[in-house]
């Protein structure tokens, strides 16, 4: 057994210090300067030196508050009261006896049931600090043999990471960010920078000083939504209608980069009308030049013979007996069908409103985009995520200067044992036979498919859940059923800095670091290519309270313990700090030496699909066809839609009128911006700023319910009741009302109550929304789009 090291400790000062930091409490690691007086953290400022430090939210200053709660966990936990319980009789044992017993517990699940049995989860790093550490606990996971990471990825990261895949063969926006500094415009969507990622917010503020334009799609007129050029108020669930009738607008008015779209999209090629199928000619593909009058073959691997300026994307062929169409062709016919004035109907986006856009979407280029979870929890998330990167395709603006850019990294080693699982082993992952293409397929499973594995053992039983912070109880739908999965498992470890409802089902308890307590490697910031050169390793400016270890140091101890040492450096966690930093030619002992990071010259490759390979042909896409697929045969082949398309939320008053009697509004949510999802509701700096939970609507609406505001209301879905406050909003489409997840804490330093997670009293918006009717393909639960109604309470 390896000894735990010690983390590094504070710096011990007689006055204030001031280290130079980030901030890991979301996304946006925002540079920071943390101030240490007589060794106690006391303040944590924006560095405007640092490339994401212009500002700080109000979360990352509460940064010391947070880290001298004292309700934070100190001690490891095992339960002593049964499952069900209403005290768990949480009893103090050592670090060894913790990790003993979960040792125990693993290997012997693992022998009798297989290593799938035992899933790994973690919170979300788009929200909180497991951005320092998520990396390591997937290589945990898949040494351990296990495909199943539940990490939220169906609510959170779907869109931006995986679903794009289909359409580039690259994560767009997650793994190519929008370049703010160069855009003439930029396009949000179901994205409010101001709350979720603080150092996008700054940077488009400077570009609109600079004249860029701005365009806004979110049901709420918040944040930046105040200063777009074009605030479209979208229905909620009716994303896709909008994008359709935006593309729609730019084909018919020819404003969109036809040469991209000939040369580096799937567009040109023929799609049999019989079969709905792409033809193939001798396993190539075939596309129709106008000039000649005949078809023309495509191979991925060496291109067309002739000059893809002179091939067509409209009409009707015969090749050889079949009649076919370019695959264009078709995507005109489906945005056709989505004219303004019938995307208006549905969307509640003025007709006039979709053509200023589109003009400024042409006019204002280079257009670079970003979308975030508000189109990612809907039941029509996958087909929606396909219908904006579509628009976004016809710009012509990827990976060029202004556009979305991957900009250039500093080497490194990757860390998270990507592509060490067995095919076979990989096969056993939740949900993959039920949705191929989801999450499962990139072995993350969705809540929904973990509560069914775990309570009716589909596909097999899941019977253990390694848990790094994540509060599944509050942040996913069925928050009843949620917690009966949990209850039901045969072993559950929970590590976080506070108790919360989901740790309250746990078998042990382990106390985690704060992220200012320990040290923390960030290669590479993202947002533009000077971030992306940073590199910077987070020092810790307050000694561990406790017995509490880092997210890092905790994976490294359990993976000695379950023999998997040899993948982690025997516990050695500078060893592998060190191993991912090897390509760079930088040093922990360079990095240490110097808090503000080392920043490495590094230049942007644009158009890097154009660029050769050892054949002499253009590298392309990562997709079958190596060209952007607007037309997904990968889609076809599954049964889905090849062309994106428009689909109706689940449950929404146009697709179960039955409801709307009873259940005439519809109900959608919101981050809020003075906490990071379910965290931080007992921290009063923030608490006092929002002292208690809120839903929003329309005066009128407000009015035709005898409802004030400030009012205590009750929000009825038809799943159930929660209890708000009422906030009026005149921008809020009068039959819309915007509620806010996550309230269950207390705040005993402002005698704020906390709430339930269910039943009479209950604030908890997620105990009454569901899972389903859940995206066929991705999983993605609907939490943005379903029906309610609100009364005085």
């Amino acid at each position: 057994m390896t000894a735990t090291r010690p983390q590094p400790e504070a710096p011990a000062t007689s006055a204030a210090t001031r280290v130079a930091t980030f901030c890991p409490l979301c996304v946006s690691r925002c540079g920071a300067t943390a101030t240490v007086t007589d060794g106690v953290f006391t303040a944590l400022d924006p560095d405007p030196s640092h490339p994401t430090g212009q500002a700080l939210c109000i979360k990352g200053k509460a940064a010391p508050e947070i880290v001298a709660h004292p309700d934070r966990l100190l001690h490891p936990l095992k339960r002593t009261a049964p499952k069900g319980a209403a005290d768990p009789g949480w009893q103090r044992i050592g670090w060894d006896e913790a990790l003993d017993t979960i040792t125990e517990r693993l290997l012997a699940l693992a022998r009798e049931h297989g290593p799938e049995s035992v899933v790994f989860g973690s919170a979300s790093p788009s929200t909180s600090a497991m951005s320092d550490s998520v990396d390591w606990v997937m290589r945990l996971r898949r040494a351990f043999g296990s495909p199943n990471m539940l990490a939220y990825m169906e609510l959170c990261g779907w869109g931006r990471y995986l679903a794009s895949l289909y359409t580039f063969g690259d994560s767009v926006p997650g793994e190519q960010p929008p370049d703010i500094d160069n855009a003439g415009c930029l396009l949000f969507w179901g994205y409010n920078p101001s709350v979720s990622r603080l150092a996008h917010a700054t940077s488009t503020t400077a570009a609109l000083r600079r004249g860029a334009r701005l365009v806004v799609v979110d049901p709420r007129r918040a944040g930046l939504a105040s200063k777009a050029h074009h605030w479209l108020r979208v229905r909620p669930g009716t994303d896709a209608a909008l994008a359709l009738a935006l593309t729609h607008v730019m084909i018919e008015r020819g404003w969109y980069d036809v040469d991209f779209v000939r040369r580096w999209t799937n567009a040109p090629l023929l799609v049999r009308t019989d079969t709905g199928r792409l033809l193939r000619d001798e396993g190539r593909y075939v596309a129709w030049e106008e000039a000649s009058g005949a078809p023309v073959a495509y191979d991925p691997a060496r291109g067309y013979a002739v000059d893809e300026a002179r091939l067509s994307l409209s009409g009707t062929y015969d090749v050889g007996g079949v009649p076919c169409r370019p695959a264009f062709d078709l995507v005109t016919e489906q945005c056709r069908g989505m004219a303004p004035d019938v995307a208006a109907d549905i969307t509640g986006v003025p007709a006039a409103d979709i053509e200023a856009t589109a003009r400024t979407l042409w006019e204002s280029r280079p257009v670079a985009f970003y979308a975030w979870s508000g189109l990612e929890q809907h039941s029509n998330a996958t087909q929606t995520i396909r219908a904006v990167n579509q628009l976004y395709a016809l710009t012509g603006d990827f990976d060029a200067s202004g556009g979305n850019v991957k900009f250039a990294a500093v080497p490194s080693n990757r860390i998270d044992g990507r592509g060490t699982l067995a095919p076979d082993q990989l096969a056993k992952a939740i949900g993959v036979q039920e949705r191929p293409l989801g999450p499962a397929r990139f072995e993350f499973v969705t809540g929904e498919d973990f509560y069914t594995a775990t309570l009716d053992a589909r596909p097999y039983r899941a019977r253990a859940l390694v848990n790094f912070g994540a509060n599944l109880v509050m942040a996913h739908g069925d928050s009843t059923r949620g917690r009966d999965a949990l209850a039901a498992l045969d072993f559950m470890v929970h590590a976080d800095l506070f108790l919360n409802p989901t740790a309250d089902q746990a078998d042990i308890v382990l106390p985690v670091t704060s992220a200012f307590e320990n040290e923390a490697l960030a290669i590479g910031f993202q947002v533009n290519q000077e971030a992306q050169s940073l590199v910077q390793l987070r020092r810790p400016v307050a000694s561990p309270r406790g017995e509490s270890r880092s997210d890092i140091r905790i994976v490294f101890d359990l993976a000695v313990r379950l023999g998997l040492g040899k993948q982690f450096w025997d516990g050695d966690v500078d060893a592998g700090l060190g191993h991912q930093l090897a390509p760079s030619g930088i040093t922990l002992d360079q990095l240490r030496a110097d808090p503000a990071g080392v920043r490495v010259p590094l230049t942007t490759r644009h158009r890097k699909y154009a660029e050769l390979d050892d054949d002499s042909v253009p590298r392309g896409f990562a997709t079958p066809s190596r060209k952007v697929e607007l037309f997904s045969e990968t889609f076809a082949d599954h049964g889905y839609a090849p062309v994106a398309e428009f689909i109706e939320p689940g449950t929404s008053p146009r697709s179960r009128p039955d409801l709307t009697e009873k259940f005439p509004l519809v109900l959608t949510c919101a981050k809020s911006l003075w906490f990071c999802e379910t965290q931080h509701r007992n921290i009063a700096s923030l608490r006092g700023k929002m002292p208690d939970p809120q839903v929003e609507l329309h005066p009128d609406t407000a009015r035709e319910r005898g409802i004030a505001a400030g009012d205590w209301v009750r929000l009825d879905t038809p799943h159930g009741s929660v209890r708000a406050r009422a906030k009026l909003s005149t921008n809020l489409d009068p039959n819309v009302v915007s509620g806010q997840h996550g309230w269950w804490q207390a705040c005993p330093d402002l005698d704020l109550p906390g709430y339930p997670v269910t039943g009479p009293g209950s604030a908890n918006l997620n105990a009454v929304l569901r899972q389903t009717p859940s995206d066929p393909i991705s999983g993605s639960s609907p939490l943005r789009a379903s029906v309610c109604d609100v009364a005085p309470l």
